[in-house]
């Protein structure tokens, strides 16, 4: 059976990849799907990075902390509690809506917390555990992403 030109091997055209939606990608037959996986991943992420978003907001508003205490710290961590509640919440809207600029910017903002808490930990807590848990989070999310990607082709 003769493939027209702008089919690949799998039988789907140019025409079905024009989407950046991980999930409206062309399924591939096997066992595991790593597009599923990947988007289901994406949003368990996105959950995560809504909470963390939302924590950030809570010391902003004072609902953690007394009011008033937030605009008494320096200038420098209130600039990066401002920077966390918005990229934060950025990023976890593109991460739920499973798209490739949802993973740059969880991917931006997770870089960000782990930069800035090695060399500013009086303003940005890491943790070993920390450190560790976000570093894994990027392990899992480069390694389903490699595998959906290699899915798809």
């Amino acid at each position: 059976m003769a493939r027209s030109g702008n089919q690949s091997a799998t039988g789907h055209s140019a025409r079905d990849y024009m989407s950046d939606r991980i999930e409206e990608r062309p399924v591939a037959t096997g066992i595991m799907r790593w597009g599923f996986v990947l988007t289901w991943f994406m949003r368990i992420l996105a959950i995560l990075w809504i909470m963390k978003g939302l924590s950030s907001w809570a010391v902003i508003l004072g609902i953690w902390t007394p009011i008033g205490q937030f605009e008494a710290r320096s200038t420098g961590y209130q600039a990066t509690v401002i920077y966390f509640s918005l990229i934060d919440l950025i990023a976890a809207v593109g991460l739920w809506m499973a798209s490739t600029w949802g993973g740059i910017m969880w991917l931006l903002a997770i870089m960000s917390h782990l930069i800035l808490a090695a060399f500013f930990p009086g303003i940005v807590s890491g943790g070993l555990v920390t450190v560790a848990f976000f570093l894994t989070l990027i392990a899992v999310y480069l390694g389903v992403a490699w595998l959906a990607a290699r899915e798809g082709q």
